[in-house]
């Protein structure tokens, strides 16, 4: 019997051991993967709207990581675009826009914004959506996607970016657009609402091949 508890209580001691590191340091797989993701460029698409059907090259240069794309990128997207704004791969499938996420190499510009109430997200999203110059459709498909992750908070500190972003992720498209439209939203939930200088956001006037895409990242 003393041989067998001579085997076991190593044993033991390290499940205890185990069991107090768990309890010191709570953090679950999931709130681990919840942080890789506060950096994650999440799901900028971009719409193509030529005047006629138009065969389009769309190349980005990232200063980052890509995680995903849809279509596959393949060192570029090669597509058919209509006026309406579908898309379509050379085997003929449909797409209704290009799609890729990736990890940031860049910060952030917060010195302009707002704070916004999160019950109040999805109102001032659509308001400040619809000036910089998106349609119902493009506007709705971005309220979708991020108003899970923003009404349940307190408050949103949120910055639309420009140079930040587009320095950042370059696009080449061919042939060229008339007018691009590149709407990248930086933000972070808050528990207490903070001063910050109101952001002027322009107004976007659409001439002939149109270009637009949206996106954003939660910082923290």
């Amino acid at each position: 019997m003393k041989k067998h508890w001579r085997i076991l209580l190593p044993l033991i001691l390290v499940l205890l051991l185990l069991l107090v590191l768990l309890l010191l340091h709570p953090h679950s797989a999931a709130e681990e993967t919840q942080d890789a993701d506060a950096l994650l460029c999440a799901k900028p698409v971009i719409y193509l709207y030529p005047e006629e059907e138009t065969a389009v090259s769309v190349k980005l240069d990232y200063d980052g990581q890509f995680t995903t794309t849809y279509p596959a990128y393949n060192n570029g997207w090669s597509v058919t675009a209509e006026p309406d704004g579908t898309l379509y791969d050379q085997q003929g499938r449909e797409y209704s826009y290009l799609f890729w996420e990736g990890i940031p190499d860049t910060e952030y510009d917060f010195s302009q914004g707002f704070c916004v109430p999160g019950r109040d997200s999805a109102e001032f999203l659509r308001c400040a959506l619809e000036k910089l110059g998106l349609t119902a459709r493009e506007f709705n498909e971005f309220i979708v996607y991020w108003l899970p992750q923003m009404e349940g908070n307190a408050y949103n500190l949120i910055a639309f970016q420009s140079d930040d972003y587009t320095d950042h992720a370059r696009l080449t498209i061919s042939p060229e657009p008339e007018s691009i439209l590149r709407v990248f939203m930086a933000w972070q939930p808050l528990q207490e609402p903070v001063e910050i200088i109101p952001q002027d956001l322009p107004s976007f006037e659409r001439t002939g091949f149109t270009v637009v895409e949206w996106g954003g990242v939660r910082v923290s």
